[in-house]
């Protein structure tokens, strides 16, 4: 049996914009790379079939012809995604060569030669060929025999960067850094999310701030397609083995991508064949193998035959026998080629089924990147497909207390996943401080009653997608730098904060919480570790804005949810957000930082736990909380001198106002841990 977790449904309007190509052919965020073509460092964040692969071509070949570099080395995380990089005729684009990589070069799919990758790799630095191929470790195990030094003037082109870490435990992440500091290649990066699960940095603060960005978000790519239309993203709980439940979520007339548990995790019944077979059962009546494919072929009740791709059967010829099948280049337009596909471990990254409709995960993912990933199968445009639905199927946490704590971290990941892909699906937003002269922009459309000079106004661009949001008392960016994190890194901002443990758990159940806490102390820390070059005036702006675009993209989202009529030329979202800030007399800061961020995030686990479990969350987290510590005891004190300047007194440790008396408990503590010396 499951219980359903209110799906967060996401709609959004068509723009031309995206539509649009120049003189070469390229689609949008090609062009917007290429127009960084000349940079040095460049990173290109960028969903899921948007063209990432093609931009790169486009770049690497302007670069090996146009800034003189030697060679260019292409390195993607697994052999499969090897295959994205083949020959492309990108003559017909203006360009005075085609990319090309000799076979031999293509690591992913040739043995090697001078015996073993590494070596080939080696070879090809001495040839005068152009383009190689390879996997993250055979690029690793080649810098740490040849050295950086090797390398030099050539272009790195590394793929699926978020496999990066600034750990000093991540090689890869190393070498980069040593590329960086010797200063000698130029490198483009590319990932469709520039977030870890593990809430480790990609690049050190002083490397990152070497990178130009290119940024084409989810919102962008979806608001181009000609087909898709809408994205439900839903949590569903369920009691028992899972495979009693997966119909429940699964609809058999859905093209779908199964992932079943890690055979490590709790959700596993520890045999994954059985639960393949499982599913299969559920499904229909098996009918046999298909010799040319090997897809399994059920018979459903209402008799049509399923064909079945198998990516977990460990028989290594007949998985590779599917895996091929999969990736017939003749059939990738046949939608009947495959109906349901289960995969363990595949079908994440770089794998292309357009057809996919539904995504479907059973049990916790610790990787909010996974998941972005698995919703990428599913969100590619094609005819016919106006709808698609990422599911995850969690099981129920006990009530007995010794598995509470297993069970909140469980379902706490799941839904900082879900608070994430709120924002990431979200348009874009361009806050501005609301002053007496502000003034109607003649680029955004106010809706029907036009821009009032009295009001917060919201005005949206159709054509870049885009929403310009007047706040009294917003904190504008100084510096060139804190207005790129503005415009560009938001959704970066925001994935670290929610995926910070402890802010999720006091926002959750710590019922004596000053929102303020959260929005201001914990978001301010993570804005000075993440850009410690900001000054605080830029951090404060920083902080203003992600506070501002988390908290209206979870009121959006909920008044687009929760409106009963079918939404009309596919502007649900746009209709909710305008209806929202054009329903606030008075939209300013102190407003914003008084929502607390895991509301939503909240009301979600209350509806999906009994009585006493929630009981047994809250005492457990309770039993976690501390006391202030001495660095948020001075970020308190902080904002309590910025306080007294701003109001002419110190804030009072008796006021009625929540967060007065916070800041008050934290800079009477400054002064504590002060005279203990816990202050350096």
């Amino acid at each position: 049996m499951t219980k359903t977790v209110p799906s967060v449904s996401v709609s959004y309007a068509q723009s031309g914009a995206s539509t649009k190509s120049n003189e070469l052919g390229m689609r949008p965020m090609q062009e917007r790379a290429f127009e960084k073509r000349g940079e040095q460092y460049l990173l290109i964040k960028s969903p899921p079939a948007s063209g990432k692969s093609r931009a790169l071509m486009f770049i690497a070949l302007d670069k090996l012809t146009n800034q003189d570099l030697r060679q260019a080395i292409i390195v993607v995380p697994e052999k499969s995604i090897g295959s994205s990089f083949n020959d492309e005729p990108l003559s017909q684009y203006g360009f005075w060569a085609d990319w090309h990589v000799e076979p031999r070069w293509n690591l992913c799919n040739a043995p090697g030669t001078d015996g073993g990758k590494v070596n080939a790799l080696g070879s090809f630095l001495e040839s005068d060929d152009k383009v190689l191929v390879c996997t993250h470790a055979t690029f690793r195990f080649a810098v740490d025999k040849f050295g950086v030094e090797a390398f030099d003037n050539r272009l790195i082109a590394v793929d699926e960067f978020h496999h990066v870490s600034a750990n000093p435990d991540n090689k890869l992440g190393t070498h980069l850094g040593e590329l960086i500091a010797r200063n000698k290649v130029h490198i483009v990066a590319m990932t469709g999310s520039y977030f870890r699960g593990d809430a480790e940095a990609v690049l050190a603060p002083q490397d990152e701030a070497r990178f130009d960005s290119v940024t084409y978000t989810y919102y962008e790519q979806l608001n181009g397609y000609e087909h898709l239309k809408s994205l439900d993203i839903g949590y569903f709980f369920y009691s028992g083995p899972y495979s009693d439940s997966i119909l429940e979520v699964l609809d058999p007339a859905e093209k779908t991508i199964i992932h079943i548990p890690s055979v490590n995790s709790r959700e596993s019944t520890k045999d994954k064949h059985r639960e393949v077979e499982h599913i299969i059962e559920e499904l229909g009546d098996w009918l046999g193998t298909d010799d040319a494919t090997g897809f399994q072929l059920v018979r459903t009740a209402d008799g049509r035959t399923l064909r079945i791709a198998d990516l977990v059967d460990d028989d290594p010829g007949k998985r590779d026998r599917v895996s091929a099948a999969l990736k017939d280049a003749s059939q990738k337009n046949n939608r009947d080629h495959v109906d349901i596909i289960i995969a363990l471990g595949m079908a994440k990254e770089g794998f292309d089924w357009i057809w996919c409709q539904h995504a479907l995960t059973v049990g916790y993912r610790a990787s909010l990147t996974e998941i972005v990933q698995i919703i990428g199968r599913a969100t590619r445009d094609a005819p016919g497909k106006a709808r698609a639905r990422f599911t995850n199927l969690i099981a129920e946490p006990d009530a007995a207390e010794s598995v509470v704590t297993e069970a909140i971290n469980d379902t706490l990941k799941a839904i900082a996943a879900s608070l994430l892909m709120e924002q990431v699906l979200a348009p874009r937003f361009e806050f501005k401080p609301k002053t007496p002269t502000s003034q109607a922009d003649p680029d955004f459309d106010y809706g029907e009653a036009g821009y009032d000079k009295d009001r917060c106004n919201v005005g949206f661009n159709e054509e870049r997608g885009t929403y310009q949001i007047e706040i009294k008392g917003l904190a504008e960016p100084k510096s060139p730098e804190a207005e790129r994190i503005c415009r560009e890194d938001l959704n970066e901002v925001i994935a670290t904060f929610v995926q910070d443990k402890r802010s999720i758990e006091r926002g959750l159940f710590d019922e004596e919480l000053v929102p303020e806490e959260l929005t201001q102390v914990r978001l301010g820390k993570i804005i000075k570790d993440k850009y410690p070059e900001l000054d605080e005036e830029d951090r404060e702006a920083v902080r203003q804005h992600a506070i501002a675009a988390l908290n209206l993209t979870q009121q959006a989202a909920r008044i687009a949810a929760g409106d009963d009529k079918e939404p009309g030329a596919n502007t649900a979202l746009i209709d909710g957000v305008r209806k929202f800030a054009m329903d606030v007399r008075e939209l300013d800061i102190d407003l914003i930082d008084r929502i607390n961020p895991f509301g939503e995030a909240y009301a979600i686990l209350a509806k999906t736990m009994s009585e006493d479990s929630l009981k047994q969350v809250a005492a457990a987290i309770s039993a976690k909380r501390t006391s202030l510590t001495p660095e948020e005891a001075k970020e308190l004190a902080v904002r309590a001198v910025r306080f007294k300047k701003e109001r002419g007194r110190l804030p009072s440790i008796s006021s009625a106002d929540a967060w007065e008396k916070r800041m008050a408990e934290g800079a009477a503590a400054f002064v504590r841990f002060k005279d203990e010396g816990r202050y350096e």
